[in-house]
């Protein structure tokens, strides 16, 4: 992975982007996530994982980020894949229904394992 201009890094896991989100996210840096979603969406199928394993604090302005690079993924024809664990950010999105929306694992190998390519790779293999 790569760390750019956003402060999120922005890299690629078996050919997929991922945006790995720091400890905390909020409002000071909601604009960068916006940027680094941005650009992972730009790569390849426009399918992408953001890898919060490592989040703690989400705040309002970050869901507002996310679920509008799901909109945009899925009206483009891709997908956002969350990968979050702890207790904090599930609870969170379990609150505000987040992960009634976009698909949630409980860590970046089972989000990435739930990319359809990756899938399909897969099976023919």
């Amino acid at each position: 992975m790569r760390g750019d201009e956003t402060g999120f890094p922005v890299g690629d896991v078996s050919g997929v982007p991922v945006v790995t989100v720091p400890e905390e996210v909020d409002i000071t840096t909601a604009q960068a996530l916006r940027v680094a979603l941005v650009q992972a969406a730009a790569r390849g199928s426009g399918t992408f994982v953001v890898d919060m394993t490592g989040t703690r604090f989400c705040d309002s302005a970050a869901i507002h980020a996310l679920i509008d690079a799901h909109k945009r993924a899925r009206a483009e024809g891709g997908q956002v894949l969350l990968a979050v664990s702890g207790t904090a950010v599930p609870r969170i999105f379990a609150l505000t229904g987040i992960d009634q929306v976009v698909p949630c694992f409980p860590g970046l190998a089972e989000a990435l394992a739930n990319i359809p390519s990756l899938e399909t790779s897969a099976e023919t293999q």
